[in-house]
């Protein structure tokens, strides 16, 4: 068994910190490992601990969100920051995806998106996790937002047509399992738990055209 996803968790407020431990301990490859209310603990945690990930609350007393993630950057640059906050403006989030951030969630998310962008977040792609609005992410730079390889694409825009995996295997010339890790790898990369929560998210983000729409599966949660 590998060894589970240490996280240190950054947020003014204990209620919400405990909430954050509660959902993420429950699943047996995550470990939080440290808590902080402010910068300067956070940056502290972060030196202390080196976790894979920080959790990071937009809003914490101290210095600004982008100089603490520029901070753990510094102390720890291999610990992977996921951002979380009450708002979702584009210069902010600009900005800070500018800093190598590996995901930003509205406190809005589900335990279910908030559990895939951790584990994304140790998967060596380089893409992000989004779950913001969608007026933020149409002032954002296409490339900031272009998190899918064009073969994940092309099997997201099938699915958005309600094909099964046998379908698009013989549509795009590839094995049901094939298609399944694309599937796996696009709710990952989005956040999604569902086919249907992945084509919104894609849709969101102009990765799509907005014309296409999901027709009710058999089981559309599942690859």
């Amino acid at each position: 068994m590998s060894d589970p996803i240490t996280i240190v968790m950054i947020d003014d407020h204990a209620l919400m910190r405990d909430g954050l431990r509660e959902i993420l301990e429950t699943h047996d490859d995550i470990k939080v490992v440290a808590e902080a209310g402010d910068s300067d603990g956070a940056i502290s945690a972060v030196e202390r601990h080196k976790p894979h990930v920080v959790l990071l609350d937009v809003e914490i007393p101290g210095a600004d969100v982008t100089e603490t993630v520029q901070k753990i950057k510094v102390v720890s640059p291999a610990t992977e920051v996921i951002i979380l906050s009450m708002y979702d403006g584009p210069h902010l989030l600009q900005r800070l995806l500018g800093l190598g951030i590996r995901g930003y969630l509205l406190k809005s998310v589900t335990s279910a998106e908030l559990v895939a962008a951790v584990r994304h977040a140790r998967v060596d792609d380089g893409q992000v996790s989004l779950s913001v609005s969608r007026r933020s992410l149409a002032q954002l730079p296409a490339a900031a937002t272009n998190s899918l390889s064009p073969r994940e694409l092309d099997v997201l825009r099938l699915a958005a047509r309600a094909m099964s995996n046998a379908q698009i295997a013989t549509r795009l010339y590839l094995t049901e399992a094939t298609v399944k890790r694309h599937l796996a790898n696009i709710f990952a990369k989005l956040g999604a738990v569902s086919r249907i929560d992945a084509v919104n998210k894609a849709v969101a983000a102009a990765m799509i055209p907005s014309t296409v729409s999901v027709e009710p599966g058999p089981d559309p949660t599942l690859p």
